[in-house]
């Protein structure tokens, strides 16, 4: 395959799935790593994709939301510091719902080898938990959204009202000066208030950069619906007191 073809092929993919591995793409492109990595070293100086750790992923038209793979690494020590802070809060045993979001993700990681029940509509939280014997894992049913490896529509909507879960460890895309929580994706937003429904106590983990009203479309809940909020403690001290204001537990690292 001639090498503008090969490009072509390649964007196709990436637009497609968002984001790629060095080693996937090679294999969807039938050549060895090193030519992969040539082409995405190309197509990068050229602006046509974004090269991240190991893969590469599509650049894509403003307003589109930013694959899985490329949130996961914005503030990752950070995510990590809230992810840290909630795991102090899990007892074994606990029965535990797991928000999309990169930050959970983290959490997921810390709860590998605990005596747990996790309930999901996260693929990544799946995929990070799903040969760990000492989870009990519960995948909810849904439409799969690729690009952000979760499971969406009334299927899950469904799946939650039969629930009743001790803890649910909500993430956020942006947090309003007010306290209300934001997403960026309409299609979660019911998702995210069947989770709220389902659980006896909200853990918010957002981290500094989600202050104040980062990004979001819509609003799921208002910090009443909170009960704890894991931040780190660069976080907005005004909208931190509004929390704090509505009776809500702010625990900052």
């Amino acid at each position: 395959m001639l090498p503008k073809a090969r490009h072509e092929k390649l964007l196709s993919l990436l637009g497609a799935e968002g984001v790629l591995p060095i080693r996937e793409i090679a294999r969807r492109l039938a050549v060895s790593e090193a030519t992969a990595r040539r082409d995405l070293d190309a197509l990068g100086r050229a602006g046509r994709l974004t090269r991240i750790y190991g893969g590469a992923l599509a650049t894509g038209r403003a307003g589109d939301e930013r694959p899985f793979a490329a949130v996961a690494v914005d503030d990752l020590a950070d995510k990590a510091a809230v992810a840290g802070r909630a795991a102090q809060l899990v007892a074994d045993g606990d029965v535990l719902l797991l928000d999309i979001g990169t930050t959970t993700l983290q959490l997921a990681k810390l709860l590998r080898g605990r005596e747990v029940t996790v309930v999901t509509s996260s693929l990544a939280v799946f995929d990070e938990l799903r040969d760990d014997p000492a989870v009990t894992l519960l995948l909810l049913g849904g439409r799969v959204r690729r690009n952000y490896q979760s499971l969406v529509g009334f299927l899950t909507e469904t799946s939650l009202r039969q629930l009743h879960v001790g803890r649910l460890f909500l993430g956020a895309s942006g947090v309003l000066p007010d306290g209300g929580v934001l997403d960026s994706t309409e299609v979660e937003v019911p998702v995210k208030r069947a989770m709220l429904a389902a659980a006896h106590q909200v853990v918010l983990l957002a981290t500094a950069g989600k202050f104040p009203g980062a990004t979001g479309l819509a609003r799921v809940c208002g910090p009443r619906d909170i009960d704890t909020l894991i931040t780190n403690d660069t976080s907005d001290p005004a909208t931190l007191a509004v929390f704090r204001e509505a009776d809500v537990e702010v625990l900052t690292i």
